[in-house]
């Protein structure tokens, strides 16, 4: 399982790359391994807020329907729509570069308080 170190983590499973007031969101490595084959992403769209810890879509794999939870609060500025309908299957081969949407973020000091990759690690071993 991979955890890369260019980005943070919620608890609940997704992770955050900042890109300068922006930030990418998708689902982790591990996510995926526990989804199994994703069949179907629902993506945001553009100009939708998302809260913190609050469920902003759904991801639907062969075995469950889990929703998303967002890791930081802000405005949507771009949602990885036609890839992800097209492709959803692109999370379990990428899950790092199969970003789900790119938001302005509201609060940097929410990205502070994310998981950083050690941290996340640690709570998936307990």
């Amino acid at each position: 399982m991979e955890i890369l170190n260019d980005r943070k983590y919620s608890p609940k499973h997704t992770w955050a790359k900042l890109d300068g007031e922006y930030a990418y969101i998708g689902v982790t490595d591990f996510a995926q391994d526990q989804l199994g084959e994703v069949l179907y992403v629902d993506v945001p769209d553009v100009e939708d807020e998302l809260t913190k810890d609050v469920d902003f879509g759904v991801i639907e794999s062969s075995k469950v329907a889990s929703e998303l939870f967002a890791p930081l609060s802000g405005e949507v500025v771009e949602a990885n729509d036609e890839k992800l309908e097209d492709e959803p299957e692109y999370v379990n081969e990428a899950p790092y570069d199969a970003w789900i949407c790119k938001i302005k973020v509201a609060d940097m000091a929410e990205y502070e308080a994310l998981l950083t990759a050690e941290q996340y690690e640690a709570s998936l071993a307990e």
